[in-house]
């Protein structure tokens, strides 16, 4: 009750009888009301000629209550935080006052928590050192790069097969890491005689995991097409049409120094959801992420294997038999694999029909399992395709007639594919 209000008290009571007695009833917001009718909250008869005494008016009316609580201060009568607050019944409130912004909260006690393994739990060892790195970039750009060494190389398909790919391991410099998906340039030595300058970087999919093939975090694997241009005359290779870079990796010794710049690419990163199905497209060398990617999700004992909870499918373009990259690889995959999470299709052209009794390519794979194709991405299935720039524009006229047929508007699905990141795109 504020001062206003005592004051109106006493003019009330001086301007009444005092042989009466007016009861009244005082409420906080320093209103008077006749108790007669009033449900308030206190409620008290004063005799006026008490008002006569000496008593200070403000004590009068505190003697009185005059709507304010009367509950003791400090039992914590009308509220408990320890049980009523978020303080859970630790019963730790009044060291949390003392201690203020250096209080600690007590251990758990061992029968609120075990941190042993139940005997019978099966444990496994596993890689997780390089799991936290994030995205790393550009631990060296092309303008200083650092130094790679290749550790060893060999051609991964048969004589009979097309042209010259090899895989290629080399030794990253202490500290360069990467992660599935990305890139790494090479700078082959030596001066560009078209520039009079130093060649230009040519940039390399990865073809390994984070930890290498050899498992010790600190080595690269790429996947390499030698570039060769055979003379229509002659039926041999023009040794001076020859691609630089790809050649040089593919004859260099053990040993060779390599620079090497990277790594660099967000594009054909694995999804953080591991609900998420992954349909990788790839043909020739495109193989190399999704190689990476095959290996962490069904190969390597890491968290992100036994975490993954979806299915891959991957569809391989390659002319003949003998060209198909890891064959063996992908075959122990899936034999690793829970059942039906790791499906592959092979289009090989050369020795493969289509519906229509043409070559099998993988934009036909497609068309043929519409269906599922469609169902998956509409489930928010990720999508990835790599290879050389000329595959995408028959896999677009062919999801674009799929679409149509299923009354679906393929530009604006589209659109929310690439809108929902479900959408991944590397050639060239």
């Amino acid at each position: 009750m504020g001062i206003s209000s005592y004051a109106l008290l006493l003019l009330l009571a001086l301007t009444h009888d005092t042989n009466k007695h007016v009861s009244y009833a005082f409420a906080p917001s320093a209103r008077l009301y006749p108790s007669s009718s009033s449900s308030l909250t206190h409620s008290t008869s004063i005799p006026l000629h008490a008002q006569n005494n000496n008593d200070n008016d403000g004590d009068r009316i505190r003697k009185v209550g005059c709507g304010t609580p009367t509950k003791p201060p400090g039992g914590m009568s009308l509220f408990d935080p320890d049980t009523q607050g978020k303080l859970q019944g630790t019963g730790d409130l009044q060291r949390r006052i003392k201690n203020g912004s250096s209080y600690l909260p007590p251990r758990p006690s061992a029968d609120v928590a075990s941190y042993s393994r139940p005997t019978d739990a099966p444990v496994h060892d596993c890689q997780n050192w390089l799991e936290d790195i994030g995205v790393p970039t550009n631990f060296a750009k092309p303008g200083s790069p650092a130094e790679g060494v290749i550790l060893a190389s060999g051609r991964i398909i048969s004589d009979d097969a097309p042209g010259d790919i090899q895989h290629v391991v080399m030794q990253l410099p202490e500290g360069m890491h990467y992660v599935e998906g990305q890139s790494i340039s090479v700078i082959p030595p030596g001066i560009d005689p078209k520039t009079s300058r130093p060649f230009a970087p040519r940039l390399y999919s990865i073809a390994s995991t984070r930890y290498g093939d050899l498992l010790d975090g600190n080595t690269v694997s790429f996947c390499i097409r030698r570039a060769e241009f055979y003379d229509p005359a002659t039926g041999l290779p023009d040794p001076t049409k020859k691609g630089v870079c790809s050649n040089f990796l593919c004859d260099a010794a053990p040993g060779t120094k390599v620079a090497i710049a990277g790594p660099v690419g967000k594009t054909m990163l694995l999804p953080d959801d591991d609900t998420k199905d992954i349909i990788m497209i790839g043909t020739g060398t495109g193989i190399a992420p999704f190689r990476a990617f095959l290996h962490r999700l069904f190969m390597e004992n890491t968290v992100k294997r036994h975490m993954f909870q979806a299915n891959a499918w991957l569809i391989l373009g390659v002319p003949v038999t003998g060209g198909l990259l890891y064959h063996d690889e992908f075959a122990a995959m899936q034999k690793m694999a829970p059942e039906g999470a790791f499906k592959i299709d092979y289009a090989i052209s050369r020795e493969m029909t289509n519906a229509r009794g043409g070559k099998l390519y993988v934009q036909n794979v497609i068309e043929e399992n519409a269906t599922e194709f469609f169902e998956k991405l509409e489930k928010g299935a990720q999508v990835y395709f790599c290879g050389l720039k000329g595959m995408m524009p028959p896999i677009l006229d062919t999801l674009e007639e799929v679409a149509r047929k299923k009354g679906i508007d393929w530009g604006v699905f589209l659109k929310q594919l690439k809108a929902n990141h479900q959408w991944h795109v590397e050639v060239y």
